[in-house]
């Protein structure tokens, strides 16, 4: 039975994780330095607009579905014993409750005070995107880092298994 519930739940979290590595991947090395090249206006309209954009069923799902299935995975492992190795199922269940930390915690308090910000002068716009650029691009290099490596480790489980 563990095989048979472990393995297509393990599927689940490595998808769910890569999907969201990816998309943290693409904010890093391509639309946040396109970003960079933009006057404070139209960054912060912009950044706005996504933000507003991926609040949606689609993301969120895979959102929440990535953290679930990696620490539904660890526990399985832990209550039926399991194939896949032990050390790198927490690993990378660890690694995923750390993405969603680190953007819970850090990137959407961000994103939700560029919201809030006054911006109808040119000071104005200036201020909210100094509050928000550098911070929320330090966070998403972060939560890069942790959801690749939920990947690498859930992978690992699964092909030792």
């Amino acid at each position: 039975m563990p095989a048979l519930l472990l393995n297509p739940i393990m599927i689940l979290a490595l998808v769910a994780n890569g999907l969201l590595a990816g998309l943290f991947f693409v904010f890093a090395v391509a639309i946040g330095p396109a970003m960079r090249r933009l006057d404070d206006s139209i960054y912060v309209h912009t950044f706005r607009a996504i933000n507003s954009a991926i609040l949606n069923g689609r993301f969120l799902a895979v959102f929440f579905a990535a953290p679930i299935a990696a620490v539904a995975c660890a526990a399985l492992h832990f209550w039926r014993g399991g194939s896949a190795p032990m050390l790198p199922t927490v690993a990378g269940a660890v690694c995923s409750v750390l993405t969603f930390g680190i953007t819970a915690a850090g990137n959407v308090p961000l994103n939700n005070a560029l919201e809030r910000a006054p911006v109808h002068t040119e000071a104005q716009r200036r201020s909210a995107r100094q509050h928000f650029e550098m911070p929320w691009n330090r966070r998403n290099l972060a939560r890069s880092g942790t959801s690749t490596g939920a990947i690498v480790f859930l992978a690992i489980a699964l092909a030792s298994g």
